[in-house]
């Protein structure tokens, strides 16, 4: 019997009056990408994320207030199996460049990450998935050696650790993973501590290992993954490995996204100028040994999704417009892309 199509979500830098998120299937036995349908009405929805209940997803606007449009939230509703989405409220990022969201793990909160401004933002989750006002806003502070692209703070990504009730925000411009405990009450963050990252490596996402024992640090300046041993008892990160991500004759490049395998046993990085996708076997301790870097199937790599059997990888590539579709092989090494479907500007690709 053939196995039921995965639900893949899409998101781009889109104009308010063109569809800028795609509901999709995926045929994984044929490597097939199919659009079922698509919203309007949310100017550069760049970054998405999906509660729990499947129903619920949340927007970013990716704009800035000096082009005249603050950056901004919205949640919607997703009918899944009609695709249809439904606007049900907006709210205002709170800085320039919203990027990134995630979901705290009780699905009660929302919490957005400004790149441009360098700040992180709070939102309730009401009982109908509508975006309440803001509970708490931190604006980070400092800068890093990289004069044109460190000066100033540049939160990334905010990513909850181990334990459920921290979080590990991403700041480029700082060179610093910043530590949060979430109020689950309040919704309000207190500061607990820092992860230092090597100086002028400007992180961006960051994944843990399935046991929470590593840390996987994507970093967009330098090029490398930075492996972190979590002491979970005393709450400390030990650097263990920094390893490049590009052939050192590469040309300029920038690191984007971070994924591991569903098996915990291949660590995936997307390279933006070298097009390509940089793969890692992980070790019994964690240690990383490059795999290989093989081609994106397209131009200007963000993010991509590994698919649920660990077969294939999406990948959004933004400046050729498209989602890649690449099998991976026995030695988890992604292959030349078999489709490239059309999305302008894609930027987000995720398994739902």
């Amino acid at each position: 019997m053939a196995s039921e199509p995965q639900l893949v979500l899409v998101g781009g830098y889109a104009p308010a009056a063109q569809p800028g998120i795609l509901f999709c299937t995926f045929d994984s036995a044929h490597g097939v990408l199919t659009k079922r349908s698509a919203a309007a009405g949310i100017t550069n929805p760049s970054f998405l994320a999906l509660h729990p209940n499947g129903e619920w997803l949340f927007s970013v606007s990716e704009t800035s207030a000096a082009d005249g449009t603050p950056g901004g939230v919205a949640a919607l509703r997703l009918a899944r199996t009609t695709g249809t989405f439904t606007l049900t409220n907006t709210q205002p990022s709170g800085g320039d460049w919203p990027c990134h969201l995630c979901l705290d793990v009780s699905g009660r909160w929302l919490i957005v990450s400004n790149y441009g401004s360098g700040s992180v933002r709070v939102f309730p989750i009401g009982a109908d998935g509508a975006l309440g006002e803001a509970t708490d806003h931190v604006q980070h502070q400092g800068r890093g050696p990289n004069a044109q692209r460190q000066e100033g703070p540049h939160a990334h990504s905010a990513t909850p650790m181990p334990d459920g009730e921290q979080l590990l925000v991403a700041d480029l411009g700082t060179d610093q993973l910043m530590m949060y405990e979430l109020n689950a009450d309040d919704g309000t963050l207190a500061r607990t501590g820092a992860v230092i990252v090597p100086a002028g490596a400007g992180p961006r996402h960051i994944t843990f290992s399935a046991d929470g024992r590593q840390l996987f640090v994507a970093t967009e300046l330098g090029n490398t993954v930075v492996r972190y041993r979590y002491d979970a008892a005393n709450g400390t990160f030990a650097i263990q490995q920094e390893i490049s991500t590009v052939p050192t004759d590469a040309p300029t490049s920038y690191v984007a996204d971070i994924h591991l395998s569903p098996d915990d046993t291949r660590l995936y990085v997307s390279n933006r100028g070298h097009n390509s996708i940089a793969t890692y076997t992980i070790g019994p301790d964690g240690a990383l040994a490059l795999a290989g870097v093989t081609p994106c199937g397209g131009d200007w790599p963000r993010n991509f999704a590994v698919s649920p059997d660990g077969c294939w990888l999406l990948v959004a590539n933004q400046y050729s417009g498209d989602i890649a579709v690449l099998p991976i092989d026995a030695n988890g090494l992604p292959g030349p892309a078999i489709a490239q479907i059309p999305v302008p500007d894609a930027s987000f690709v995720q398994f739902i």
